[in-house]
């Protein structure tokens, strides 16, 4: 009995740190996408990084380019369209699998978008440090 609870206790906490992330580091998120890497699908923004969506929300260093691409979207139009008081330039309304719109956050704040076809449906933070 004693070695089988020796057992379980082991192969648990090799479970707990196997189950560990690093969030700054890329790939290692939920997601397992790089940071700064987001899925534009047919009602969602998904963050590549931590898996997240509608929302999707996605914290980078500051420089960090962000990538938006358009993918299993059809003939479906959609956009990056900045919201709030902090911006960025947003992108224009683009149709089509494998577009993409990036940008590059250099001044620590927290950035929302969505999308200008279809609103609040599709939306997303960047939170840059």
């Amino acid at each position: 009995m004693r070695f089988r609870t020796s057992w379980l206790l082991a192969a648990l906490m090799g479970v707990t740190l196997a189950c560990s992330d690093s969030s700054t580091a890329p790939g290692n998120g939920n997601g397992g996408g790089d940071v700064g890497t987001v899925t534009v699908g047919n009602d969602f923004f998904q963050s590549g990084h931590n898996g997240t969506s509608n929302p999707a929300v996605d914290t980078v260093p500051a420089g960090t380019a962000v990538t938006w691409t358009w993918s299993n979207t059809g003939s479906t139009s959609h956009s990056v369209e900045s919201e709030g008081t902090t911006s960025f330039a947003s992108s224009d309304i683009l149709t089509g699998s494998g577009m993409t719109y990036s940008v590059t956050f250099t001044t620590p704040g927290t950035y929302e978008y969505d999308c200008a076809v279809h609103g609040q449906a599709m939306s997303g933070t960047i939170v840059v440090q």
